[in-house]
């Protein structure tokens, strides 16, 4: 009963292991509960002989830097529990030292996001001196010391700023020094061309151009674009002037049998003035031409309108329905980066570390969390519906393009597309829609800086993982990967282990060697997949397009993620066991199959002769 009773997360040597300690109490396919065990496939019995008799073990490229005994955990969830607490260049681990309360805690420190001292020498009570650590993944802890050592204390505050904070030292993070070393290179999981060449294009109406293959035309764009045929490279220069940061219209998708697409851009430089341009107005209608089938090219601004027109202020805007012809103009309401980081906030207080039972529903009402989930699930619903349905192609964008403008396309995306459904399909839609198009996932996140009231800081890319999951709960067997997978990406979103999630743009990530010099998050999943597969998934009866319900009737609190570390909200037992033994009957029932198959030709043969 241990690992229930505890933020139980374990560590082995192996790679195996590193799944469990990464991807720290995953839920799988269940949207209503939480796994409690980090270790694939252990029973209780197990976890409790590792917290009590396991050495502590580094993972390839870690070294401990600091070790402190006599440390309590202020468990909020239990009685403080006394260990001893290491600090290594990676992690901060803390380990029980009572065998009747046996704990293992791993916290990347790239999940920290804020270190405050309380308590000082005229403090009274037990436990009133310490360290609290607030965390990126919707926790706090705590840690009391002896009093008496008043050194431990704060050589421990003054390491662990520094390794949880490198780049504010002027430091890496620990991803570059990370040395394992996988059978899969997940760098290889995503290739432009590829992709381009899976949608059909080139084509008649649509080519590629590497005019920004020295990232010229835009420094936050990929340097392989899709872009209309009609178009030349002097005219995506001159359209490139008149988009926010250049970032021009390029192709996200496009569905090859009906040559409806969907396209991604920035807001036009409109100002109070109500400029124009015919280069922008021109090419809009080139990518409206391209869909034969369609009469109006369909926009979707994805800000709520009055903000739109403020931006006018700052030289932004939206497009005139007047000045451009046969295109259709809605706006989402979907609010900016602010309001949602003030929403997540919300949604951590009533969340760690206790819930209100008596107020809880009006509690989670009072984030507005599920409303602003709604939101954006409506807008990529209705993205989906213009294209499927209608026949639209639809143009996508909100301020700079690479916020909400990176959640509605890759939703829309999924609904459309099964191919983004799958495993592999879901890591290309990743890269290609968010880090190769410049989702600034170092300023969102704050990676490896100690500037905890950032502005910049979001939660953009959580609320896409969200909406995934409310989707995979409406269509429990349409996607190939499950919850476990969901919850590592968030993870490892924080814990700069990899280097997936690094950096603003495609120029820095070359600029620092990021492909040579880290390991792609793709390449431990890959090795690992039948970790993150989803046993009711059936591929043959997907093929179509999703369209979820998205009413608040139907979307729900995420509580496998944002209630896991509450023992009270997890399963009795692992869901990541019964996905494996599901996988185990499915795989055993097709190979029967197969066998009965195999038979009846034989049978059918014979008959012949």
């Amino acid at each position: 009963m241990a690992h229930r009773n505890s933020e139980s997360m374990m560590m082995s040597e192996k790679s195996a292991s590193l799944r469990s300690t990464t991807s720290r109490q995953s839920a799988d396919s269940d949207g209503d509960t939480a796994s409690a065990t980090s270790i694939d496939s252990d029973s209780q019995d197990q976890v409790s002989s590792f917290s009590s008799t396991k050495e502590f073990r580094c993972l390839s490229g870690e070294t401990v830097q600091s070790v402190a005994s006599e440390i309590t955990y202020l468990c909020p969830y239990q009685e403080p529990i006394l260990g001893t607490l290491r600090l290594t260049t990676y992690r901060l681990h803390f380990q029980s030292t009572d065998r009747n309360t046996p704990l293992v805690l791993d916290v990347p420190l790239c999940v920290i996001s804020r270190i405050d001292k309380y308590g000082g020498q005229t403090s009274k009570g037990d436990h009133s001196y310490g360290l609290e650590i607030a965390c990126k993944d919707m926790r706090n802890l705590r840690f009391a010391h002896n009093k008496q050592e008043k050194q431990t204390r704060k050589e421990l505050t003054e390491k662990l700023a520094m390794w949880a904070f490198p780049v504010t030292h002027k430091q890496r993070v620990f991803a570059f020094k990370y040395t394992e070393k996988f059978p899969e290179n997940g760098w290889n999981v995503y290739k432009p061309m590829e992709e381009y060449e899976r949608m059909g294009v080139p084509n008649d109406s649509w080519r590629v151009t590497k005019i920004n293959s020295s990232f010229t035309l835009c420094d936050t764009y990929p340097t392989v674009l899709a872009v209309p045929a009609q178009a030349t490279d002097e005219d995506l220069k001159a359209v490139a002037k008149f988009r926010s940061r250049g970032r021009l219209p390029v192709l996200s998708w496009l569905n090859k049998e009906t040559q409806v697409s969907i396209t991604r851009c920035s807001q036009p430089l409109v100002g109070v003035t109500t400029k124009t341009s015919r280069d922008d107005e021109n090419y809009l209608h080139h990518i409206m031409e391209a869909n034969h089938q369609g009469q109006k090219l369909f926009i979707i601004d994805a800000r709520p309108k009055v903000n739109a027109q403020a931006n006018r202020a700052k030289g932004g805007g939206f497009e005139d329905q007047d000045a451009y012809q046969n295109v259709e103009l809605v706006f989402l309401d979907i609010h900016n980066i602010h309001v949602m980081r003030e929403s997540q906030r919300k949604l951590k207080d009533i969340c760690h570390p206790t819930q209100d039972d008596h107020h809880w529903l009006s509690n989670v009402e009072s984030t507005q969390w599920l409303l602003h989930i709604k939101a954006i699930l409506a807008g990529a619903f209705k993205i989906a519906d213009k294209v499927e349905s209608h026949k639209m192609s639809v143009l996508v964008h909100c301020s700079d393009g690479w916020d909400r403008t990176a959640q509605m396309s890759s939703l829309a995306m999924l609904l459309l597309d099964p191919f983004y459904r799958t495993i592999k399909g879901f890591e290309v839609l990743i890269e290609k829609e968010w880090i190769s198009f410049g989702h600034k996932f170092n300023h969102r996140i704050g990676h490896g800086e100690d500037k905890h009231g950032d502005s910049e800081r979001s939660p953009v890319f959580l609320q896409f993982i969200d909406c995934v999951w409310q989707v995979t709960i409406q269509f429990p067997t349409a996607f190939e990967f499950n919850e476990h997978m969901l919850i590592t990406i968030l993870d490892h979103l924080y814990s700069c282990l990899f280097g997936t999630f690094l950096g603003n743009s495609e120029q820095w990530r070359q600029s620092e060697m990021i492909r040579q010099e880290t390991q792609s998050l793709w390449s431990m999943i890959n090795s690992h997949i039948d970790d993150y597969k989803n046993p009711l998934y059936v591929d043959y009866l997907h093929s179509h397009v999703l369209y979820p319900v998205v009413s608040l009737r139907r979307i729900k609190l995420w509580k496998g993620y944002y209630l896991r570390w509450n023992p009270k909200m997890r399963p009795q037992e692992p869901i990541s066991l019964k996905n494996k033994e599901l996988l185990l009957l499915r795989n055993s029932l097709r190979d029967t199959l197969e066998e009965k198959r195999s038979e009846v030709k034989t049978k059918k043969r014979l008959q012949i002769r």
